[in-house]
């Protein structure tokens, strides 16, 4: 495969990467990790190394659209961002302490039991019952949204920050020990524990990814998992692919973005099983 043609080829796979992940809330690595892996026999590291890139690029491209549509919640972001960055850190630590194998288990039925509980509330994306939450009072973690789909402004309540905050802890541990973009379990927690609109916890969701990628990337850069070659062309896409799936979030249906959260929870989870069946190695990206 000649460079341009290997270049041309990454660049709209990654448009299609930013797109998906941008609507989704997970960076662009789920599919660009895979895609780089299999179809172009990129050695892993450096696949990882573009996936950082390409979850920075997501949020870069996404999370200025969403912050200025106010369909983020800053202050939810940053409050989790305490718990994602102390697991994170967490996880590193006990990654060469633990035996992975049982952790992919693990983790696996947990997206295995998010994909069912986000499965049974699908009809419930308006009216949910929120139970009074004090700290959420006190932090002044409530808001607005506009939603262009169904055209009027719909005002939202957090409840269990708590829980959230102790989950998003867990979601930390579980990117750094397994290798995984922890936006697969972020939107689970803001939507499940927390009852944030799905639209608004993949929008949190790619404003919180960004923070946590631009925090490890200077790590791969000095241990040279970041080739220029391969990170030009998917950082490019992915950028130019996020600005467009920021302009879809509003307008898509939050019945589809469920069930489009829910398939990527199915192929998550049966992933993980299989690395801690077969005990591969490997990491499933941002």
């Amino acid at each position: 495969m000649t460079p341009l043609w290997f270049s041309l080829s990454t660049f709209f796979i990654s448009v299609f990467a930013g797109v998906f992940g941008s609507l989704l809330g997970l960076g662009g690595g789920i599919i660009i990790i895979p895609a780089l892996t299999l179809i172009f026999d990129i050695n892993i590291r450096y696949a990882i190394g573009a996936s950082i890139v390409s979850v920075i690029a997501t949020s870069s491209g996404a999370a200025a659209a969403y912050v200025r549509e106010r369909m983020t919640n800053l202050r939810v972001a940053m409050l989790l961002e305490v718990g994602t960055t102390a697991g994170a850190i967490t996880g590193a630590y006990l990654a060469g302490l633990i035996d992975t194998r049982w952790l992919y288990m693990i983790f696996g039925l947990m997206m295995g039991y998010s994909a069912w509980a986000m499965f049974h509330g699908r009809h419930q994306d308006e009216g949910r019952s929120v139970p009074r939450d004090p700290l959420a009072d006190r932090l002044r973690l409530h808001a607005v949204y506009f939603d262009e789909a169904l055209g009027r402004e719909i005002s939202y309540r957090v409840a269990h920050t708590k829980v959230g905050l102790g989950l998003m802890y867990l979601a930390g541990v579980a990117s750094g020990l397994l290798g995984i973009g922890s936006g697969i379990f972020k939107v689970p927690t803001m939507d499940l524990a927390m009852r944030l609109p799905l639209k608004v916890s993949s929008a949190t969701s790619n404003f919180m990814i960004g923070v946590t990628a631009a925090a490890s990337a200077g790590v791969y850069f000095v241990r040279g998992d970041i080739n220029p070659f391969i990170a030009g062309p998917v950082a490019l896409g992915v950028l130019i692919g996020a600005t467009l799936g920021a302009r879809l979030l509003s307008r898509a249906q939050s019945r589809v973005l469920r069930i489009t959260f829910i398939l990527v929870l199915i192929w998550v989870t049966l992933a993980m099983l299989r690395k801690g069946i077969t005990g591969g190695g490997g990491k499933l990206g941002g």
